[in-house]
């Protein structure tokens, strides 16, 4: 019999609906829509794919401007990194979450992020 090593499941593993009901916690700060409209936190809509600190419109921390300028792109492994301690990543960002540390939650949530955050 062999064990399979835990790892975290990719995001097309996880179920973007259930993503969508993790992302509740997010809506207190971040809307996902096509608008140029961003709330206390830039929206997510175009996330996927896009340089950190780059949504138009939203004034970022100096922190997340220094991290895109430097390549910081939103795509699965930097999202897994952020959305599990955004102060590990941006330690003098603005976020105030904590972090999602339950890897089923973090794995549906990157799943709805990447269904509902591309670029159109």
């Amino acid at each position: 019999m062999s064990v399979a090593p835990l790892m975290p499941a990719a995001a097309q593993d996880g179920d973007a609906e259930a993503g969508r009901r993790v992302f509740a916690q997010c809506r207190a700060c971040h809307i996902v829509d096509n608008t140029p409209r961003n709330t206390v936190g830039p929206n997510l809509g175009g996330l996927w794919g896009r340089q950190a600190g780059a949504r138009e419109g939203f004034r970022y921390s100096a922190n997340m401007t220094a991290l895109g300028a430097a390549g910081y792109v939103w795509n699965e492994a930097n999202l897994r990194a952020y959305l599990t301690n955004p102060k590990a990543v941006a330690p003098q960002g603005s976020m105030a979450f904590a972090g999602i540390s339950n890897p089923e939650q973090l794995t549906n949530l990157v799943a709805y992020l990447r269904a509902n955050t591309q670029p159109q």
